[in-house]
């Protein structure tokens, strides 16, 4: 049984834990109700945003605008994955990492071959060990994220497309749903996808003609770059909000773990110093008895 000092060292110790977890958990909460916001105000823009631009995409030639056109042969995929730059929040990197995993494995299983640029530290050194080819990493950037990321991801995936260096293009991140879910979703961004039947229900837009001025070639010329950064950003902002989201729930657990550690060790405590007690008084009436005969 171990000694009173170390059981009271212990519940210390682990009560010193409790404290960091719950201003963990309180600096996660202060810092998702301004993510949360970000994303909510931005994610219609970017649901119409593609939803427009895919209607677009439809009324013109594929060969319209270089990243409209489909390539005939497909070799390279590529896999911009968006995590966190710190850990503490449960699952959620190792969720996202196997879903970028996977996708890599059944493209890899297709013949194509898979490339990585990851924003984010997680995945970054995930895919820096691993078989596949990391072409950028940012590290240290989702701690504020801003538009300025999002463009030097989206200029690079532009390039690569327009130049026949990639034939496809996949956007993985962590949507924020709930401080509940957070699960990851993959999008195509190239080549550029017909809106879903889902998607025009939400949108209440169910085959609507447009007008465009000027034309649809002039248009796609100025949105299409846009359409890339704009949907790379609206990951970014997802991938915050549900760390944030995360990060407090895995808090909270860890506040409740600690709170059921310091009662059992407070039992154990008391359990110890009863024994204590108990053997001292056998000790003294054994010396008093001894005495005696």
């Amino acid at each position: 049984m171990p000694s009173l000092k170390d059981v009271k060292m212990k519940i210390v110790g682990v009560g010193k834990t409790k404290q960091i977890t719950k201003a963990m958990n309180m600096v996660a909460s202060a810092k998702l109700r301004g993510a949360q916001a970000r994303i909510e105000r931005f994610r219609p823009y970017a649901t119409r945003y593609r939803h427009v631009l895919a209607e677009l995409a439809a009324k013109v030639e594929g060969n319209a605008h270089p990243l409209l056109a489909e390539h005939e042969e497909k070799k390279v995929c590529v896999i911009v994955m968006v995590t966190s730059d710190r850990g503490l929040c449960g699952s959620f990197n190792s969720n996202i990492i196997a879903t970028g995993l996977k996708l890599a494995r059944e493209k890899t299983a297709e013949g194509m071959e898979v490339k990585f640029i990851c924003a984010g530290r997680k995945g970054r050194d995930t895919i820096s060990k691993s078989s596949y080819e990391l072409l950028f990493g940012y590290g240290d950037r989702m701690g504020s994220v801003d538009f300025s990321l999002a463009s030097a991801v989206g200029q690079e995936v532009i390039h690569g497309y327009e130049n026949l260096e990639m034939d496809e293009v996949y956007l993985v991140y962590g949507e924020f749903i709930s401080m509940g879910q957070q699960p990851p979703r993959t999008l195509c961004l190239f080549p550029v996808q017909a809106p879903s039947v889902e998607e025009e229900n939400d949108a209440e837009q169910v085959r609507c003609e447009y007008v465009y001025e000027p034309s649809e070639e002039a248009l796609l010329a100025e949105l299409l770059p846009r359409y890339v950064k704009v949907q790379i950003y609206s990951g970014m902002l997802d991938t915050s909000a549900s760390e944030h989201a995360a990060r407090m729930a895995a808090m909270d657990n860890a506040t409740r773990n600690c709170n059921e550690m310091i009662q059992m060790l407070t039992l154990l405590y008391n359990k110890t110093r009863q024994a204590a007690i108990t053997s001292d008084l056998i000790d003294i009436v054994g010396g008093a008895e001894a005495l005696n005969g």
